[in-house]
């Protein structure tokens, strides 16, 4: 009888505290057993971020996310007075550096795709999980210039029968993809995000015409020398037609992932060599960006593993014309490695008046595989994140923002994961541990924070920033399988003390 009486009990415990869980953090949680959980979201239900409330400045704000299970859970605490035998203490400084630009995700043809697999509404609920005060307030996104892996198939603007040559470009036009799948999807982020949106489009496909060797995907495939300026205006024709949709552009990239197709690989891309981009941006793509009616767009070299810092975009810079004409460089995480940081922070020395931004990433490519509730792989959007803006990256933004349960749909069968993934049968979608990694940085570090300096030390990664509303930020990661305490320490303020749980991410907040 007691032992039936102290299981009752502690069921009803366990009980009360999963109602108290949901009731603080309103997250309807779901193991799938890989190490992690997911947030599921259906019509009737999901879980919201509701940005912070300035607090007095004695006080901060502390918000963790862990692999236990907490999602956002927020504390208010009190600074303290410094303590010379704190351990593990972050100093924050006054130094400042990179201005930051913000975070997002691409508007492919796989995410306009799944997000209308699902009733409206719950689809509305994907974008505002995204774009919406009460989600990730993304303020960047990526939009492919015609099709990617991420479409039902290859297309370009310009494909005509039998691959019959167009340098005028007389049967360019936008495809049903763009306006089912993307411009339909970009109108109702701006709503979100009050325009607020910085946009910026990156190609894949040629028109096989233009190219030495037709095929979406055909390995060293080139485009022509004649082909050149062709391709150059086939960019502005896609500025001026979203123009035409209402949607402006803040950058445009040179193409992504140039070296893609020197290698053995299925992904859809042109292939360049350094000379050839060159000559493309000073004779072509950059005067024609320059003298038309988007002469102010940013335009971004590389959009390519950060292994080809040195080696190419340097060697791209070095031409002085183009130097003139290009605003930055667009950087992938899928070769990162131990130099990465040392890439990264060369390339800002040599040119300090190029920014920096992140702007492709995903899990799963290697396995080409989803795993539901992968708090590691939530652990390695944090960590990417938190070095990239260590060493004078200005922003970091997703790969697909939705997905199917297998990581598609993609014609090449290159399936990923992704922050959000929807289950169209069930009519529900499921937040990972990358979703809520995001958020960490998305919600605290918003467009024009400064990151400044603040001192490193070996339990821990952490960065901190000063934002336009006065507050500094600091997001730290444990990523040990034990809790660690450290002191965030602010000179003028106090000391911070904070108990970080094991493997968890922690934001912290104070004006």
């Amino acid at each position: 009888m007691f032992i039936l009486t102290m299981k009752l009990l502690t069921t009803i415990t366990v009980l009360s505290l999963v109602a108290q869980f949901l009731n603080a953090q309103d997250c309807l949680s779901r193991d799938f057993n890989n190490g992690g959980t997911v947030c599921v979201c259906n019509i009737d239900h999901c879980d919201t971020l509701k940005p912070i409330e300035k607090v007095e400045k004695s006080k901060f704000i502390k918000v963790t996310s862990n692999q236990a299970g907490l999602r956002f859970q927020t504390e208010v605490g009190q600074f303290e007075k410094q303590s010379l035998t704190a351990e593990n203490v972050i100093e924050i400084g006054t130094e400042k550096y990179q201005e930051i630009f913000g975070f997002g995700g691409a508007f492919t043809d796989s995410t306009g795709i799944n997000i209308k697999s699902v009733n409206e509404d719950l689809g509305n609920k994907i974008l505002s999980a995204y774009f919406s005060d009460d989600g990730l307030e993304y303020n960047v996104g990526r939009v492919p210039i015609g099709g990617t892996d991420f479409s039902l198939k290859g297309y370009s603007y310009c494909d005509t029968p039998n691959d019959t040559p167009d340098p005028d470009l007389t049967n360019f036009e936008l495809q049903p993809e763009d306006f089912e799948f993307k411009i339909s999807m970009i109108h109702k982020a701006l709503k979100l995000r009050n325009n607020k949106l910085d946009l910026f489009a990156s190609a894949w496909i040629a028109p096989n015409w233009m190219k030495t060797i037709p095929g979406f995907s055909a390995r060293n495939s080139y485009l022509k020398d004649d082909m050149y300026q062709p391709w150059a205006e086939y960019f502005i024709k896609f500025l001026d037609s979203y123009k035409q949709n209402n949607i402006s552009f803040w950058g445009i990239t040179t193409g992504n992932e140039p070296k893609t197709a020197l290698g053995d690989n299925k992904i859809p891309s042109v292939a360049w060599y350094d000379d050839g981009m060159i000559k493309f941006i000073r004779e072509n793509l950059g005067p024609a960006l320059r003298n038309s009616a988007h002469s102010d767009i940013n335009l971004l070299i590389l959009d390519d593993q950060t292994n080809n810092l040195l080696d190419t975009a340097h060697q791209i810079l070095l031409d002085e014309k183009v130097n003139e004409l290009v605003n930055g460089i667009a950087i992938h995480w899928y070769e990162d490695s131990e130099d990465t940081p040392a890439n990264l922070d060369t390339t800002h020395e040599l040119h300090p008046n190029k920014f920096i931004l992140a702007t492709e990433a995903c899990n799963g490519y290697k396995l080409n595989d989803v795993i539901l509730g992968s708090w590691e792989r939530g652990e390695m959007y944090a960590e990417s994140i938190l070095k990239d803006l260590n060493h004078w990256v200005v922003g970091w933004v997703d790969w697909n923002m939705a997905l199917n349960l297998q990581g598609g749909p993609t014609f090449i069968a290159n399936y990923v994961d992704a922050p959000i993934l929807v289950n169209a049968t069930a009519e529900e979608f499921y937040k990972q541990p990358m979703y809520y990694a995001l958020a960490h940085f998305s919600k605290f570090i918003p467009k024009g924070s400064f990151r400044v300096k603040s001192s490193v030390i070996n339990e821990v990664i952490s960065t901190a920033v000063t934002r336009p509303d006065g507050a500094t930020a600091v997001v730290i990661l444990n990523k040990d399988d034990k809790d660690v305490s450290v002191t965030v320490r602010d000179a003028g303020r106090g000391d911070i003390n904070v108990h970080l749980t094991k493997k968890s991410i922690t934001s912290i907040v104070y004006w």
